[in-house]
């Protein structure tokens, strides 16, 4: 059996559960594929990021980046559970906002805000914009100069510090498009500017160095470097932020290959390195924000698949097509993202095949899983493809005009629909016709 499932995931039939529900059940009354979450994980993720901070004594604020999940029944489990959230576009921020949540607990990140987006953060009462740039920060002065609106901000920075990641997602070096680089001093202008506006109210920096991180040291280099600036600017420009926010990137558990620290465990670390340097420098302890995304929400998610068509090559691969694919998961296509898959109804059935999982999109990179292991299986089994929480709805697509899937929560034995599955009316619900020549516009 996969040894990311235990006995405790399966009932009495030996059936995968999620949150207490039986995937087969999930199956036939939701259709697939389909995303399932176990959200009774996610909250108690949040609160063994809370009891770290708690135990180390430390003002914090853990703001789920929402861009890893996002749907309206997502930011308000993450009002329930009392934490701030991030935001990075206006559908985001519009989605928060239909969701009730509360917006000062909203922070605002992004390389491109748009001057709508930025208006529509500043009419809404966004707690906190995450500057990024100089074009942005310059915008948002002279927006709220005209509106006479005091705003909080934090500035992104680019501290030159690379963390052990793909190249993709990795975004603390100083070639990055995100954040005021450090290291050339666009940092310590970023800070002059930001004093200089009336109405900007600079309380914090911020760094984000990647995703899918596996090691301490990037962590507590990153707090090094930055409480050493911080004093700096103590000295040279009268200014030492309130917030110090280290970001996410904690990474999980995909694949037997996989040995992630627990995430709480970077925080831990965060904590006491950040408690130790500015005793070191007799500086003041900064109250401490994180953002992770991916290790809320990744290994509570999966998504349940019906195998369809199979094709043996002898002697090179045997293919099993599921009924999503690339259009649902797009992570393997991206990135090289590696999965593992059960078989839903007994996952603790001895291995008989090795196969490679195949989607049923026009592309030839649409595989979601090379050499799994499985037991026998038919067309109509239910697959369960595991830890597909992060970016798996959230990176969804209309790829071959097939529909996006449903999203389902579970917890203690019952489960709620939260996003519908689309329709194909839905697919062309925006399309238009072509106008005739003659009435075609000039």
């Amino acid at each position: 059996m996969n040894e990311q499932i235990t006995a405790a995931d399966l009932n009495a039939e030996h059936h995968l559960t999620v949150g207490g529900v039986d995937t087969l059940a999930l199956a036939e009354q939701y259709q697939t594929p389909l995303y399932v979450y176990d959200t009774g994980a996610i909250r108690d993720e949040i609160a063994a990021f809370k009891e770290v901070f708690e135990r180390n004594h430390v003002a914090y604020q853990i703001s789920y980046a929402s861009k890893a999940f996002a749907a309206v029944a997502m930011y308000q489990l993450a009002a329930q559970a009392g934490i701030h959230c991030d935001v990075v576009s206006g559908g985001e921020m519009y989605t928060a906002k239909q969701a009730g949540f509360p917006m000062d607990h909203l922070s605002f990140h992004g390389n491109n805000k748009s001057l709508d987006e930025l208006t529509m953060a500043l009419d809404s009462g966004v707690g906190c914009i995450m500057v990024d740039n100089f074009y942005e920060l310059q915008l948002l002065t002279k927006l709220t100069t005209e509106r006479e609106q005091k705003t909080t901000i934090m500035l992104r920075i680019a501290p030159g510090i690379s963390a052990h990641t793909h190249e993709y997602i990795s975004t603390g070096q100083e070639d990055s498009k995100f954040g005021f680089d450090l290291n050339s001093g666009q940092a310590d202008t970023a800070v002059k500017q930001a004093q200089a506006a009336p109405y900007l109210d600079l309380v914090g920096i911020h760094c984000h160095i990647g995703s899918q991180i596996f090691e301490l040291d990037g962590f507590k280099m990153i707090v090094d470097k930055l409480i050493t600036v911080f004093a700096k600017w103590q000295q040279e420009l009268d200014f030492y932020p309130q917030i110090m926010n280290v970001g996410g990137g904690f990474g999980v558990k995909y694949t037997s290959e996989d040995q992630p620290l627990k995430p709480t465990e970077f925080v831990d670390a965060i904590l006491k390195e950040t408690i130790a340097q500015t005793k070191a420098l007799n500086v003041p302890m900064l109250e401490i924000w994180i953002e992770p995304g991916r290790s809320l929400v990744a290994t509570a998610g999966m998504t349940l698949y019906t195998l369809g068509a199979s094709k043996d090559i002898p002697g090179i691969r045997k293919y099993l097509a599921v009924d999503g694919g690339m259009g649902d998961n797009i992570r393997p296509a991206l990135y090289d993202a590696k999965y593992e898959a059960v078989l839903a109804k007994n996952p603790s059935l001895p291995s008989e095949q090795v196969v490679s999982l195949a989607g049923k999109y026009c592309e030839s990179g649409d595989m979601l899983i090379w050499n799994q292991q499985l037991p026998a299986t038919q067309p109509g089994d239910v697959l369960a493809v595991l830890d597909t929480g992060a970016y798996g709805y959230s990176m969804a697509s209309n790829y071959n005009r097939n529909p996006r899937p449903a999203v389902v929560f579970c917890e203690d034995g019952k489960s709620q629909l939260v996003v519908q599955r689309e329709s194909y009316a839905d697919l062309t619900r925006l399309d238009l016709p072509l106008l005739t020549p003659a009435k075609a516009e000039s």
